[in-house]
């Protein structure tokens, strides 16, 4: 289950229905999809996504998606660093950009601007998002630097991310927020009793 965090309010939010009424004004989708699918997280990429095929065609037919791919992320990943710089600064893109974690962890930090606080999701398995077009985010992977997640697209060729050259990604801690980390650091949390 993903965690929401709002570090302005020292506020977290981990629980699924609190989640999604928090993120509803700025469009972001957040579903759970059973991430213990007939194959494991290790499967081929093909595998997975015929594995998750059902759910995958209705994202398209709702979106108009055209292209799903697996992307595959460890510390052994060739030109990590590389690839990790050019999405941990603030930018927008001009597609929705979607993510259904498979295996690992990482965090989504997104800049609502004049609509409230910046706030970060950590995604884990099962959890998917959907963060519009146009919206300023940047994301980051957790401790063990590994991610493995399904990306839809509308153009074939993938998207490119627009840098906005303010810096607020760079006041915030790139770390992810676990049960452990909150509980040990006195963090509220709200949920409730669907």
């Amino acid at each position: 289950m993903a965690v929401l965090n709002i570090p302005a309010e020292r506020q977290v939010l981990s629980d699924f229905a609190v989640i999604n009424e928090f993120l509803k004004p700025f469009g972001i989708e957040y579903e759970r999809w059973d991430a213990s699918s007939s194959v494991g997280a290790d499967a081929s990429n093909e595998e997975i996504v015929d594995a998750y095929k059902p759910e995958i065609d209705r994202l398209k037919a709702k979106g108009g998606y055209v292209v799903a791919d697996v992307i595959n992320v460890t510390p052994e990943t060739p030109g990590l660093e590389a690839m990790l710089n050019k999405f941990n600064r603030e930018h927008t893109h001009s597609e929705d950009e979607v993510r259904f974690v498979v295996k690992g962890r990482g965090t989504f930090h997104i800049n609502p601007g004049e609509r409230g606080p910046i706030f970060a999701i950590e995604m884990e398995p099962g959890d998917l998002f959907n963060i519009p077009a146009g919206t300023r985010h940047w994301f980051d992977l957790c401790a063990d630097r590994s991610i493995r997640a399904i990306r839809l697209f509308k153009d074939p060729s993938g998207w490119t991310p627009h840098y906005v050259d303010d810096g607020v990604h760079e006041r915030f801690a790139p770390l992810c927020w676990g049960p452990q980390y909150i509980e040990s650091h006195g963090l509220r949390t709200q949920s409730i009793d669907v």
